[in-house]
């Protein structure tokens, strides 16, 4: 699995880059990243957890209501992970670098999920 070699937040841009050590760059809408929150209440209960996530997200869904995209701060977990904490006080979510990397928005990423989706 790839693993970040720097974590960028860009307030202005309202988005998260990643380098991966694998060459790869992505970038996430923070709104995206909030909509796709891993943690058992945004996932909707505990039987949800686990599920691969939607990168779908990222590009054509709006943000539900009552909900931030601003970050206040984002903390590492481990080596495995960060915890954004958002402005509206929603902090509990842990994105693993997996998670991140299966949520990754580019072109590319979105055309091997299709592919890997038509088998």
């Amino acid at each position: 699995m790839p693993r970040p070699t720097a974590i960028t937040l860009d307030r202005n841009r309202k988005v998260l880059s990643i380098p991966w050590d694998d060459g790869h760059q992505s970038e996430y809408p923070l709104a995206g990243l909030r909509e796709a929150c891993p943690c058992v209440e945004c996932r909707g209960g505990h039987e949800n957890m686990g599920q691969a996530p939607d990168p779908d997200v990222m590009v054509s869904i709006p943000l539900t209501p009552a909900k931030s995209s601003g970050v206040v701060k984002i903390l590492p977990v481990g080596n495995y992970a960060i915890q954004p904490e958002w402005e509206d006080g929603h902090h509990t979510g842990i994105y693993t670098w997996a998670y991140l990397r299966d949520l990754c928005p580019c072109g590319e990423c979105r055309a091997k999920r299709l592919t890997t989706d038509d088998r």
